[in-house]
């Protein structure tokens, strides 16, 4: 398959890039700025290109030829520099549905293009029709629990907020909500998939590694199962 990733030196879009190519994938990698890693680059069946997700007719020129499109996108890179990302996340919140939106816009002349969008736990439902965003004192807490501070709860509304623009569309989009504790880690292949709700674990966690998020996203991109829905993962 023909796969664009969008935040391609990311967290977890630069797994989705190492997992595709192991799979035998040609990947066309989107930054802002690729110009080093275009340079430093060595691995066969990829090529780095320059983009403005802000810009829906910059990315429409870019997806001819591609089956998937994984959006990765970050404020900043939280993979080089997380307190930065952070702090963008939370001073322009609303900058999600934005790209989001473009993005549709975007599909709007290539309508075969699949999209899949990365984006967070907090539109998870923590009990029928309530999500996580929505829940202020619990919505704290899981963000207690993993480091991250309050004033995160904007950029937890905003990736909300992202998919509800999805929702609201006929092109074909998957939303990928990771579980609540997501880093670095090993590759196992071994996780559950879930759908609206996060997956725990025994202990009542909801985690996995950026490795096995990349396995899964790579699996949706090779076998849609999730058009017009979102899905999550975890241990």
């Amino acid at each position: 398959m023909r796969i664009g990733v969008i935040g391609a030196t990311g967290t977890i879009g630069s797994r989705v890039v190492a997992e595709a190519l192991a799979r035998g994938h040609d990947i066309r990698a989107f930054g802002r700025d690729t110009t080093g890693a275009a340079a430093a680059e060595t691995r066969e069946n990829i090529t780095w290109t320059s983009l403005d997700v802000l810009d829906p007719e910059g990315i429409a020129a870019v997806l001819p030829g591609l089956d998937v499109l994984i959006s990765a996108f970050q404020p900043g890179n939280a993979a080089r520099d997380l307190a930065d990302t952070i702090e963008r996340s939370i001073a322009d919140a609303g900058v999600y549905a934005t790209v989001a939106r473009a993005l549709l816009k975007a599909l709007e002349t290539h309508p075969r293009t699949r999209l899949i969008v990365i984006g967070g736990a907090g539109s998870l439902e923590i009990e029928p029709g309530v999500v996580l965003a929505d829940a202020e004192e619990r919505l704290h807490e899981t963000l207690d629990s993993v480091g991250l501070p309050r004033a995160y709860a904007a950029a937890v509304r905003g990736h909300r907020d992202a998919l509800n623009a999805l929702r609201t569309s006929n092109r074909r989009w998957t939303y990928f909500s990771p579980a609540e504790d997501i880093a670095p880690g090993e590759r196992t292949g071994r996780f559950r998939i879930g759908e609206d709700q996060p997956v725990r674990d025994a202990e009542g966690r909801s985690r996995v590694s950026a490795e096995d998020a990349a396995v899964a996203l790579v699996d949706e991109a090779e076998l849609p199962r999730f058009v017009q829905r979102r899905f999550t993962i975890g241990y």
